[in-house]
């Protein structure tokens, strides 16, 4: 059994940009409202002609040539996505597709805002299990095509793009650079964050998501801590599921990371789902914010109240 880590990350937004003023115009809200309640400042928009596995496939593109690897070196594919209108082919074999791939295993994953960190997860577990050797994860939702437009309460939240990874296995003088997952959910409370019916259409109580962000989910984050053996004042980074800055600022308080730059990449991108760990993750890195090998807590939660946590080494 072998360690892994990840090698390389990518992103990608579509270039169509919705302000908090430009919504003003749409439903009755107003930039005000919107910062105080949530910090959510713009968002990017696809158009019709953007479904998610392009998205996705930008992404993973990047991410690939970042990590100096071709389409043809993956044999797993795994899609984070929640906004996958057709059930087949799904969204990882149209990105293999997209992205020329040989024969990769094709996966898509359906746990909502959680879906990048049990990804990660997964693919960390198919590579220590020796069925994979690299493994390309993309986070990718298209959340603007599930919202009503005409709610001002969900409407103002959620934006679109990806975020991808890829993970390989450690060398043997290497420490693993992907830490053991927490995750788990209350499926009793599946109610609280919803994409249902023809068509689709998300809804949350937002009350109840904040309640339980901000009161169950710290001890949980610091349990993913301490199984990676990493002091929470240890951490060069938290990288929360992008959801909320009034749920992203305590969670991340209550954490104990009193060292770690706070991504806050909801201010600018929205709520985006499966997309926002790695989106966020990877401009930080971009941005040189993030030394490599640096300890970074991802945790995502919500969907299902499902939530899934690991430490990492930035790459």
């Amino acid at each position: 059994m072998t360690g892994t880590r990840i090698a390389a990350l990518g992103h990608y937004q579509p270039a169509k940009v919705l302000t908090n003023q430009d919504l003003a115009a749409m439903v009755d809200t107003s930039d005000e409202w919107i910062s105080s309640r949530v910090g959510i400042q713009t968002r990017h928009v696809a158009g019709p002609d953007e479904p998610v596995d392009e998205l996705a496939a930008h992404a993973g593109a990047k991410a690939l040539a970042s990590a100096g690897l071709t389409p043809a070196d993956v044999d797993l594919v795994l899609v984070a996505t929640s906004t996958a209108i057709d059930r087949s082919p799904n969204m990882a074999a149209r990105v293999a597709a997209r992205l020329g791939m040989g024969s990769p295993a094709v996966m898509d994953l359906n746990v909502v805002c959680a879906g990048f960190t049990h990804a990660l997860a997964t693919a960390d577990h198919a590579v220590r299990a020796g069925s994979a050797s690299r493994v390309l994860v993309i986070g990718a939702d298209k959340m603007t095509e599930v919202v009503d437009w005409t709610d001002r309460t969900s409407c103002v939240l959620v934006g679109d793009g990806a975020g991808a990874a890829v993970v390989v296995a450690t060398e043997a003088d290497e420490e693993p650079g992907i830490g053991p997952v927490l995750w788990g959910s209350v499926p009793g409370m599946g109610h609280a964050v919803r994409i249902e019916g023809t068509p689709p259409r998300f809804a949350q109580e937002g009350q109840s998501v904040y309640r339980w962000a901000t009161t169950q989910l710290p001890p949980i984050a610091r349990k993913v801590c301490e199984r990676a053996g990493v002091a929470p004042e240890e951490l060069a980074a938290v990288v929360l599921h992008q959801a909320n800055l009034r749920i992203i600022e305590p969670l991340a308080q209550k954490i104990g990371a009193v060292n770690a730059v706070i991504a806050r990449d909801v201010v600018e991108s929205g709520n985006t789902s499966a997309a926002s760990i790695p989106m966020a993750l990877s401009k930080l890195v971009a941005r040189g914010e993030l030394p490599s090998g640096a300890p970074a807590l991802l945790f995502g939660f919500g969907g299902n109240l499902s939530y899934a946590g690991q430490v990492i080494r930035c790459p």
